[in-house]
């Protein structure tokens, strides 16, 4: 089997997670609406993977899949491995115990995941004590040692503050103190700074990123911000219409993608140091279940041929990045000059 980066997974152990050809699809519906299909992804200790696409992609949704939060309508197929083991077999007690200590999630918008009747330190320390992980005192002074950990000054008195009195960047570095509490060995970080202003996005992300670096976690960052994923992940795999249409190494596919899409997604970034129209994808983006027999991205590809609205191309490998365009080599200096120009 070959890794998102395109790297034998035998020649680096065994992965911390691994996802097959996930489909997701809703069963109340007549006909079945799909969400995800022929997801392949996986990541290995201390690995970062970037998750990247537009809205309604399928990122979130692969993340539930992945921690078994999905809707009881949602049928789930292809496998989800965890260190080895199908996350879909576990019992209700190894799923309790995965998603307590083996995975944590650092959701988007942190004061919708928080009681508001709740202190800080009520928050982070209930579910290690619930869970008799620690008791309460050494809960509370690991807690206090996370905020402080975190950037956050004077963080026994932050502890009996409640989730009002803080900051959207402070709010956020709390979720991330919460995550880590449990010790997981894999983050899901699902947009975890699009709330937040652009100086503190990079203050939040150099702290969790350090927090992973020392900690040699695994991280998912789902994320529609190219740029950011580019900068803190070692893979990066781009969904469009609940597909993968390219994933590589996060250097060489941000530098010279192979995908429509992905060069599309670049060149419609604002420039820094320069003044120029923006450039935008033509059309709007499409579900799983809108998008025909042929490639997920044909209905807004300028590149776009008979063929491409009939067949689906399949995931190839190409100059080191697996993509899934028929004219990948073709293109590709287009590709180039669409980006530079």
């Amino acid at each position: 089997m070959m890794t998102a980066a395109g790297v034998s997974a035998d020649a680096r152990g065994p992965a911390l997670l691994d996802i097959r050809d996930l489909g997701i699809r809703l069963t109340d519906r007549v006909p079945h609406r799909v969400l995800v299909q022929d997801v392949t992804l996986s990541m290995h200790p201390g690995e970062s993977v970037g998750l990247v696409g537009e809205s309604g992609s399928g990122k979130s949704m692969t993340v539930k899949a992945a921690m078994r939060l999905l809707p009881s309508n949602a049928e789930v197929e292809g496998s989800i491995e965890f260190d080895g083991r199908l996350v879909d077999r576990f019992s209700r007690s190894e799923l309790a115990a995965y998603r307590s200590s083996d995975v944590g999630l650092i959701h988007q918008d942190p004061r919708a995941h928080t009681n508001p009747m709740r202190t800080v330190g009520q928050f982070l320390v209930e579910s290690v004590v619930a869970t008799r992980k620690m008791s309460k005192r050494e809960a509370t002074d690991r807690a206090i040692s996370l905020l402080a950990e975190m950037g956050i000054g004077d963080a026994r008195r932050r502890m009996d503050q409640y989730p009002h009195q803080l900051s959207g960047g402070l709010l956020q570095r709390v979720m991330i103190a919460a995550t880590l509490m449990n010790e997981p060995r894999l983050i899901f970080a699902d947009e975890p700074t699009t709330a937040l202003d652009v100086t503190v996005q990079s203050e939040v992300m150099a702290i969790l990123m350090e927090q992973i670096e020392e900690r040699d976690l695994g991280m998912l960052l789902v994320t529609h911000d190219l740029d950011l994923a580019a900068a803190v992940s070692d893979t990066l795999v781009v969904m469009y219409a609940g597909t993968v249409v390219e994933s590589g190494g996060a250097k060489d596919l941000y530098a010279d993608p192979r995908h429509p899409y992905t060069a599309a997604l670049l060149a419609s970034r604002p420039s820094t140091t320069q003044v120029k129209r923006l450039v935008s994808i033509q059309g709007r983006p499409a579900a799983a279940f809108e998008v025909g027999q042929g490639c997920v991205f044909a209905a807004r590809c300028p590149f776009a041929t008979e063929l491409c609205r009939t067949d689906r191309p399949e995931m190839r490998l190409v100059d080191g990045s697996h993509v899934a365009c028929h004219r990948a080599e073709a293109i590709a200096d287009d590709l180039k000059v669409a980006l530079h120009d």
